[in-house]
């Protein structure tokens, strides 16, 4: 009779669940959040098997960090190894902007090609490049023998700065994904840091530049190798219709949940990503790029993405990344590299502290509090170059003794622009996967990462002329209005999306850029969460009652 009972229970149960599965379709086509979907990521306890996923996978920021870093210390270095005299600035321009334009091709194809061969295999094409183009600058004799190899480093940093963090949102936890995909932009500043660390081990050393760029493929061949043992996106999996693979990769992703729980997260993944796939496999690629354009919906994350991609670029600060060097060897710097590794350590560190806060304080919070003190920097680095270059008529001039005094102050606003930059700036805009529905955020972060290098590109290829035209305090003015524009849009463009499921994220583009409806919809997952663990206390504490009546009854038998 027990058994009976217990069984026509567990019947209840398990059709109240395929009912709320049934029903996640519905709530999320009303813009509702489902209460099924927050119940399955009641049991979100990460593993180190999730903390190595990301760590490999953030191989590829670490990769992207040092390819783009290591040139400002080689073009100080390369003197006259490719060519009979030293680099004009035309030609550090275009093996700097070489690059940025590889890296614009290579992002427009990676998300693209992702959604096609899957997230690991294209981060695989892109280690390939990396370590063809790494070996190449090394051995390079000409000019344009080391654009050339910049070019392909290029490709490889674009498909890596696309897919890596697409990768990782994709197998990290609701809570933690921001989190999870920050450790990505850590790995890309400390990839910096080391640059720089290795510009300094090799400035005086001959040819040194070429042992610079040529570790490039050390990582990159460590990647390569991880890969092999690395799973394929379970959302990637669900697409082509290999559920016993997403539901092994998710069991051991949720170790500490039962055998239940993970069926079902994998049952309500499958229902809320039905729509995307049923889209996915009934129209083309062209058909997907035209719906990213003319759906309401997608368009408005596509702005949003594009809009914080172009908002990173054009605030300037690849150009320290690329120039600083060579800005502080010119206003008196004795150890322009040093003093360049000071300013890369001030990116990892403030980098860190975003780590911690991203997912606590959220996304849109930290851009509207740090974006202010970028343009603070920038206006005082303005004033300092005003007054340092006085005697030079504005401009920069090699080998003139300037004010030691007003130099420090250049240094000191450059690292609390920096600092503003790494802790909202630098990882934000890397969230980009989350905005777009599975069908479309391949593209969507294809599009919003070509607008990053475009961006790039743009400002790598015109910060040495714009310094020459308008003066290096112009130069930095006109950064500061920029990001002072930059600002503007994150206050009336940019949504909350921190404790939202990458399912329930395009629900807050329903109705405008969604500032209130993404507050609403995180309220609103917020008591269906304090619900859901009111009531599994209440299970835990019935649970207990009952083994304890169970002791009690036995006692008294006894």
């Amino acid at each position: 009779m027990d058994s009976a009972s217990s069984s026509s229970e567990k019947g209840r149960d398990d059709a109240q669940v395929y009912e709320d599965i049934d029903g996640i379709a519905a709530a999320v086509a009303s813009g509702q959040i489902s209460e099924a979907l927050v119940v399955a990521e009641g049991e979100e306890r990460t593993t180190w098997f999730v903390w190595l996923l990301v760590a490999c996978a953030s191989i590829s920021g670490l990769l992207f960090g040092y390819d783009t870093g290591v040139i400002s210390g080689a073009l100080v270095t390369i003197g006259g190894d490719l060519g009979r005299a030293e680099l004009s600035s035309g030609q550090k321009e275009l093996i700097t902007s070489s690059t940025t334009l590889g890296a614009l091709l290579g992002g427009l194809a990676a998300g693209m090609l992702s959604d096609f061969l899957g997230r690991r295999p294209v981060m695989g094409i892109a280690d390939i490049l990396f370590i063809g183009g790494a070996i190449g600058q090394a051995v390079s004799h000409t000019v344009w023998a080391m654009i050339g190899c910049r070019f392909l480093i290029g490709v490889g940093v674009g498909v890596a700065a696309c897919v890596a963090p697409l990768y990782i949102q994709e197998l990290s936890p609701t809570r933690l994904r921001g989190r999870m995909v920050v450790v990505n932009v850590v790995l890309i500043t400390g990839g910096q840091v080391v640059a720089y660390g290795i510009d300094a081990a090799f400035a005086n050393v001959h040819g040194g530049w070429r042992w610079m760029v040529g570790l490039g493929a050390v990582p990159a061949a460590a990647q390569a190798m991880f890969l092999f043992f690395l799973p394929e996106s379970p959302r990637i999996m669900i697409r082509r219709n290999d559920l016993d693979a997403a539901h092994a990769v998710m069991t051991k992703i949720y170790a500490y949940a039962t055998p239940e729980q993970v069926d079902f997260k994998v049952r309500t993944l499958v229902a809320a990503v039905r729509l995307s796939v049923e889209i996915t496999n009934s129209t083309t690629l062209w058909q997907r790029i035209r719906l990213i354009l003319t759906d309401r919906i997608n368009r408005r994350a596509l702005i949003v993405g594009c809009g914080m991609q172009a908002f990173q670029q054009l605030c300037g600060f690849n150009t320290l990344m690329y120039y600083s060097a060579t800005l502080f060897k010119e206003i008196g710097f004795d150890q322009p590299t040093a003093v360049g590794l000071i300013v890369s350590g001030t990116n990892f560190i403030f980098t860190l502290l975003a780590l911690k806060y991203i997912d606590i304080i959220g996304r849109r919070k930290i851009m509207l509090w740090s974006a202010p003190g970028m343009v603070i920097g920038l206006v005082l680095a303005s004033v300092a170059f005003h007054f340092l270059t006085k005697k030079t008529g504005g401009n920069l001039v090699d080998g003139t003794q300037y004010s030691t005094t007003w130099s420090a102050i250049v240094l000191v606003a450059m690292i609390f622009y920096v600092a503003s930059y790494a802790t909202g700036l630098g990882n934000v805009p890397w969230q980009q996967g989350e905005l777009f529905g599975l069908e479309v955020r391949g593209i969507g972060t294809s599009l919003a990462t070509t607008t990053n290098w475009a961006g790039n590109l743009l400002i790598g290829a015109t910060y040495l002329s714009l310094m020459d035209r308008i003066t290096p305090a112009g130069a930095f003015g006109f950064y500061a209005g920029l990001c002072l524009l930059g600002w503007l849009f994150c206050v009336f463009c940019f949504p909350e999306t921190a404790g939202l499921s990458l399912e329930e994220v395009r629900l807050i583009f329903r109705h405008g850029f969604g500032i209130r409806e993404s507050q609403r919809l995180r309220k609103e997952k917020r008591a269906l969460r304090a619900d859901d663990k009111h009531r599994r206390k209440g299970l835990k504490d019935a649970a207990a009652a009952a083994r304890e009546k169970e002791r009690s009854d036995s006692s008294e038998k006894v």
